[in-house]
């Protein structure tokens, strides 16, 4: 008979772990070959791929967004494992999680070494003192390289300025995910991922396993149940939690009281379940259920003896917009919740689980200020409330500044590291002369790309994504993280094309499209309904441009040669999240609804639009004069 669970938990031995890489280095590929190879999953179950990219968004995007737990058993020990996200907008999750855990797999592809991201989280860990087991992945991809990645590896621990121990004692795990192998040494031909169970166990170290002291525990995550409310997640810092005891909660601010909760069930987790326990004692990584009002950061803490744990430090946004209650001639006819107070309700409840944004109030009641750490960070933010059936207005992103220490202003720089072929070189680098950038590095390691390492203002970046996949033909590969606080480089170009705005109101016609779409790129296509002042297309040349797309073709009884020509009209750009974050201008908005992403100008009527520019014109003539 299996003995109970308190007991089970209790007898093994733990090790708590999280996944860290650089976005597409195989995190989330090589969890799931060690869920199946460890017996998380029967033999004949059937389980799709990445596993643990449970979100929606996750799964369509390929990337990993949120932090989720699971759980092996290898031999005697039970390995906690913590999927993190590889994308630098995502950076506050890796920051939290990393808390909680004791050591990280540094997982490197070995074709691409460490990249932007990389260098991230691995500093990330070297501050915390989290020891690093390194898994150079993708050894049978085409071109893997894992020897120059292993020195590349030691390059950057170096760099980072890790301690001489840990130089020497780090170890290097060379794997497949995909085939699911793994091996320390190159010359034997790897089987399984037995090498890498065995690493973790002997080199990572286990959990502070103080079991007879008071209770404490950090929240370093929050999870959901529709039958218990909220999930605190964290691991048991020290002492033994049990179903029913009265816990305080502490924030990190010592001058704030103890609110008092009771835990009314207790998980822990074990392959892609929860399990229900009655207790669990310091080292395990559990889910609690009852603390009403728990938030990520709280200290959970036994009654009598009421000590904190440091808060979660998350480094700072640099990046805003500005959400508006939707006011466009199409307001309410797809959201389901369209008012202010819906719309601010849902962006502070955000900040509950997402402790890299930040909510603010603004001068008009029915606009707040969002900041995050990019505009992937925000842009997911708007997918999922749209989900939802949220309608709303979204600003140009700008950058946060800052003052420097003799009151100079300051903005955020980013690195920018890009691989791209030797043919599209110059281009590139032609492109990123204006927009500020100033290189820092450049390689060729051969396969005929050339990896350019970059230092350039955030805003510098803005609507640089489609620009760069245009000139390079779709074959450059482009990413960037937060790099620090400089000087401010003053104006940068910003659109050099101007917009199609619509003069009226209506359903758009292929006939008035097939005269537009010779000296424009189209946003729209036939069967579309438009409003005046709605964006509906790119034009040719600098400038705005009026028109009319609802133009229908006069019916006469006059007959001519070209009078029933076949309209053919190009496929139209299809705009997403991030794109139209990158296209839009200062005087432009973009509105977001459950069934469309369409841009517009701030002010819709064409005559008001014309008396503001002439003004502004005036002005500007009057400045240089």
């Amino acid at each position: 008979m299996r003995p109970p669970a308190r007991r089970y938990f209790r007898a093994m031995q733990i090790r708590n772990i999280a996944i860290i890489a650089h976005v597409d280095h195989g995190k989330t590929t090589l969890v799931d070959k060690m869920l199946r190879q460890a017996g998380a999953f029967r033999d004949n179950q059937v389980v799709e791929e990445r596993v643990m990219d449970s979100n929606p968004l996750e799964r369509e995007r390929g990337i990993t967004i949120l932090a989720k737990n699971t759980a092996v058993t290898w031999k005697d020990t039970k390995i906690n494992i913590v999927d993190t996200p590889g994308h630098a907008d995502f950076g506050g999750e890796v920051e939290r999680i990393l808390r909680m855990v004791d050591g990280v797999l540094l997982v490197v592809d070995a074709f691409d070494g460490p990249m932007p991201q990389t260098r991230f989280v691995l500093r990330k860990a070297l501050d915390l003192k989290r020891r690093p087991i390194v898994v150079i992945n993708k050894i049978d991809r085409q071109g893997a390289d894992p020897a120059r990645v292993h020195d590349e590896v030691l390059d950057l621990l170096i760099e980072l300025e890790a301690d001489d121990e840990l130089l020497y004692e780090t170890v290097f795990v060379y794997a497949s995910a995909r085939e699911g192998v793994a091996t320390r040494d190159m010359s034997v031909t790897p089987e399984s991922l037995s090498p890498l169970f065995d690493a973790i166990v002997e080199s990572i170290p286990g959990p502070p396993n103080d079991a007879n002291g008071p209770f404490q525990m950090l929240v370093s995550t929050l999870d959901y149940s529709p039958y218990l409310g909220r999930l605190a997640v964290g691991r048991v810092e020290r002492g033994t939690v049990r179903v029913g005891q009265t816990v305080a909660l502490l924030s990190s601010d010592p001058s704030t009281a103890a609110e008092l909760s009771r835990v009314t069930k207790l998980y822990t987790h074990q392959g892609l379940d929860r399990i229900e326990v009655s207790s669990a004692t310091a080292g395990e990584i559990v889910a609690l259920a009852g603390l009403e009002g728990v938030e990520i950061g709280l200290t959970v803490s036994d009654v009598d003896q009421q000590d904190r744990l440091e808060g979660i430090a998350v480094e700072e946004p640099t990046i805003s917009v500005d959400f508006v209650v939707n006011n466009s001639p199409f307001a309410g006819k797809d959201g389901k919740f369209v008012t202010s107070r819906q719309l601010r309700d849902r962006l502070y409840k955000e900040l509950e689980r997402n402790v890299a944004l930040k909510v603010e109030e603004t001068d008009a009641t029915d606009a707040w200020s969002v900041s995050g750490r990019g505009e992937l960070h925000l842009s997911i933010l708007m997918e999922t409330m749209r989900r939802e059936g949220y309608e709303f207005q979204v600003s140009r992103p700008r950058v946060i500044i800052h003052e420097g220490p003799n009151g100079e202003r300051t903005e955020p720089y980013e690195e920018l590291m890009i691989d791209v072929p030797e043919e599209h070189l110059g281009v590139v680098i032609e492109a990123l002369g204006p927009r500020r950038a100033e290189l820092i590095d450049m390689r060729n390691p051969g396969q005929g790309m050339v990896r350019l390492r970059y230092r350039i203002p955030a805003r510098g970046l803005f609507g640089y994504r489609s620009e760069f996949l245009t000139d390079t033909r779709g074959t450059g590969i482009m990413h960037h993280r937060f790099l620090e606080y400089g000087a401010w480089v003053g104006p940068l170009t910003g659109r050099t094309r101007g917009t199609l705005v619509s003069m009226e109101t209506g359903v758009v016609v292929a006939f008035a499209l097939f005269n537009l779409q010779e000296r424009s790129t189209l946003f729209v296509k036939p069967g579309d309904p438009v409003y005046e002042g709605m964006i509906i297309g790119e034009n040719a040349r600098p400038g705005d441009m009026d028109v009319n797309p609802t133009k229908e073709k006069k019916l006469t009884n006059m007959r001519s040669k070209s009078a029933d020509e076949h309209v053919v009209l190009e496929p139209p750009r299809e705009l997403t999240l991030e794109g139209a974050l990158e296209y839009i201008e200062d005087d432009e908005l973009i509105e977001v609804t459950p069934l469309s992403i369409r841009l517009r100008k701030r002010v819709i009527n064409t005559i008001d639009r014309k008396k503001i520019s002439r003004e502004a014109k005036r002005e500007r003539e009057r400045t240089l004069s």
